[in-house]
């Protein structure tokens, strides 16, 4: 059968079957006179056992390191995994996996008890400080219309004198402009552009 039947009695796609082909959990099949892929029953079977495998936490390294096992899986009855105990069956990757899953699920438990705590105690406490963990605070940094603003303000700034001191030199709004700018260069924030700078009128 071509590849859209195999995969369609498989239960998948025939962009998956390619996949299990890159990836060396399937035979390079035979090959029609116009080099079509052909597909037998033997393949649709060791297909299902990939996906039976994958659906249940495997992965796709895992079946790599054990493909010679997988045509025995898909044997009737299939052999089971504690039928050939041994380092070269797939019993080991098994309880390897199973050990990384289980690793996972405390990672997670320990990270929604965090959460639950937080939210139980009206987020008066940063999860991770009670342990000593820096709490991540995330740089804010201010929106172009913020600096618009402060280009406003500081056209409308009038310098008021002191008593009996002389009056400042008038300082121009482009001055003014260029000075801001300048400092919230030094700070970090985006730079107005030359026109917002300007002072208004003719």
């Amino acid at each position: 059968m071509r590849i859209g039947d195999a995969a369609a009695a498989a239960g998948t796609t025939p962009r998956a079957l390619r996949f299990y082909e890159q990836r060396g959990l399937l035979h390079p099949p035979a090959r029609s006179a116009s080099g079509q892929r052909e597909y037998g029953p033997a393949e649709v079977a060791r297909v299902r056992v990939i996906r039976r495998l994958l659906a249940v936490g495997l992965t796709v390294d895992d079946l790599a390191s054990r493909v010679h096992r997988l045509d025995l899986l898909g044997q009737d009855p299939p052999v089971r995994c504690s039928d050939s105990p041994g380092p070269d069956t797939l019993a080991p990757v098994v309880h390897a996996r199973l050990a990384t899953l289980d690793a996972e699920i405390a990672r997670l438990t320990a990270l929604r008890a965090k959460l639950a705590h937080h939210i139980a105690t009206g987020g008066g406490e940063v999860p991770g400080e009670a342990d000593g963990a820096p709490a991540h605070s995330p740089s804010i940094r201010p929106s172009p219309s913020d600096f618009s603003s402060s280009v406003q303000a500081l056209r409308s700034t009038r310098i008021r004198p002191v008593a009996g001191e002389p009056s400042p030199p008038p300082v121009s709004a482009a001055s003014r402009g260029g000075e801001l700018q300048r400092r919230l260069a030094r700070a970090g924030g985006p730079a107005e552009t030359d026109a917002a700078l300007q002072p208004h009128g003719h």
